[in-house]
């Protein structure tokens, strides 16, 4: 299991705080760094007062009460759809790891919010990597995956589960930067940070289990 798990994730957060280094100790002064606050720029001279608003209820989506409210909620639901822990076992793991990575990079990366008005007040946490988007990813896709594991069968839902998994994120992360609290740099890795966090615990909970019951399967015919 530490294998499966621990090497991968511990591999993932020195990746994302050298990246946060990278970004503030060596190309802040860049042409690539200052077309990341362009992106900024021009979203916040697009603003409405209605996009405004939806983006502050895309957003609210994966503030932390949500996430941690869902996930335990979910955890709860899954144990009795399912009859066992796997599925719960790895949202909470997708999702805490995440957010582990996410707090020991911010401590390092440093990095500060974008230079135009900020239509939320700006968490103590560093720009880099966006919390907001990484949780998002980590719940509303892990959840994608456990309902796509369960439905595998049925193309038709498991299109519309990515849809909605996905969908979410996405405008989790537009609405961050629409809302001038994250680059678009921070939300891109922190897109990546979730997935990851996902793959590796869904390679250790869900699909590994179920390719060893197939292999004690055939081996006992």
């Amino acid at each position: 299991m530490t294998r499966l798990i621990l090497v991968p994730l511990a591999t993932m957060a020195v990746l994302t705080i050298g990246v946060g280094l990278l970004i503030t100790k060596v190309l802040q002064t860049t042409t690539l760094i200052a077309n990341d606050e362009g992106v900024n720029a021009q979203l916040a001279g697009d603003r409405t007062a209605y996009w405004s608003s939806i983006t502050d209820v895309i957003s609210s989506m994966s503030d932390t009460p949500v996430i941690i409210t869902g996930t335990a909620l979910l955890a709860v639901v899954f144990r009795l759809a399912f009859k066992r822990w796997n599925e719960s076992i790895f949202l909470a793991l997708a999702v805490f790891s995440q957010s582990a990575i996410f707090l020991l990079a911010t401590v390092f990366a440093e990095r500060k919010r974008p230079a135009v008005e900020h239509l939320d007040p700006a968490p103590p946490t560093s720009s880099f990597p966006s919390g907001h988007t990484s949780a998002a990813v980590a719940f509303y896709c892990g959840i994608a995956v456990v309902l796509t594991v369960h439905t595998h069968r049925y193309k038709i839902l498991n299109v519309l589960w990515w849809v909605v998994g996905l969908g979410i994120p996405l405008g989790i992360a537009y609405s961050r930067m629409y809302r001038g609290m994250h680059h678009l740099s921070d939300v891109s890795w922190g897109f990546l940070l979730g997935l990851v966090c996902i793959a590796v615990a869904a390679n250790a909970l869900l699909f590994r289990p179920v390719i060893e019951e197939k292999k004690k399967k055939v081996l006992s015919v």
